[in-house]
């Protein structure tokens, strides 16, 4: 995903993840929507993974992604809490700590387009 990134002026300020999600904390400029940006990480990595590991070719995203801004007095909080997945998500599953965040900041959370 590094590599991708880097091929198309996307930065990765930190990226990590568990077996069934990954965080990304990205940087890249206004002309590249976030939906290009998506599109090109898991189109590249997916084809990174059949090409690399033929016997993971059922490997594959979710439909969909989600994606937040950060302001810049959060950066730091924000790398740190991406490189502690493991151990955070010993306490809250992924799918649990997702909808208290949508909860937490009135985002609607329904779940037929949450987790497609």
């Amino acid at each position: 995903m590094g590599g991708i990134a880097r091929e198309n002026n996307i930065k990765i300020l930190a990226i990590g993840g568990v077996e069934d999600h990954v965080h990304l904390f990205l940087s890249f400029p206004p002309s590249i929507s976030i939906s290009e940006v998506m599109k090109k990480i898991k189109g590249g990595s997916s084809s990174w993974v059949y090409t690399h590991f033929p016997a993971h070719r059922d490997f594959g995203w979710q439909e969909g992604f989600g994606t937040f801004s950060v302001c810049s007095s959060r950066v730091k909080a924000t790398m740190d809490y991406i490189k502690g997945q493991m151990e955070h998500h010993r306490k809250r599953t992924f799918k649990e700590e997702y909808l208290a965040f949508l909860k937490n900041y009135g985002m609607e959370d329904d779940e037929r387009y949450i987790w497609g």
